[in-house]
């Protein structure tokens, strides 16, 4: 669980996903005649914000994929100090996280007993509970942390 909070969708791997052709060729076995692709997105360096605080997506056409083939191609910049996504709010959150969990599971390991593996199962495995990107990540992530704390409360009252 820890490689799926250190291996997140960021927006080179969106790229990558969207310029490898095989985006194309799924909606291609999808579809026929002649349709055209339409892309709504929110990019974190240039979406607005909604009243609700949430971001606004605009509706891109298909030249955007000329644009996710070039930024798939400067992945290798990703934690780099030219990373231009790693500033963003979100980026911070996700590496705060990834640590925020390490220090969780090693806090885990000397309180584990027989009688209480389940639980601890259960608070290391949260992680799969937080899915989505942006906005939705963060409600899914809103969710863990309650559960966490809730199994969290109950390990404390089965320690002896």
């Amino acid at each position: 669980y820890y490689f799926k909070l250190m291996a997140g969708k960021d927006e080179y791997e969106v790229a990558r996903l969207h310029s490898n052709g095989d985006f194309l060729a799924r909606i291609a076995d999808q579809f026929e005649g002649d349709y055209t692709l339409r892309y709504n997105l929110a990019p974190p360096l240039f979406a607005r914000t909604g009243a609700d605080g949430l971001p606004v997506k605009s509706e891109y056409g298909s030249w955007v994929r000329h644009v996710f083939s070039l930024l798939a191609k400067f992945r290798f910049l990703r934690g780099t100090m030219f990373d231009i996504f790693a500033y963003t709010e979100e980026r911070k959150a996700e590496r705060a996280l990834a640590d925020e969990y390490r220090t969780l599971v090693e806090s885990l390991l000397p309180r584990m007993t027989a009688a209480n593996l389940p639980t601890i199962i259960a608070i290391a495995s949260i992680p799969e509970d937080i899915r989505g990107y942006s906005h939705v990540r963060q409600h899914h992530l809103a969710a863990a942390r309650k559960k966490e704390a809730k199994l969290l409360a109950e390990l404390d009252r089965r320690q002896p």
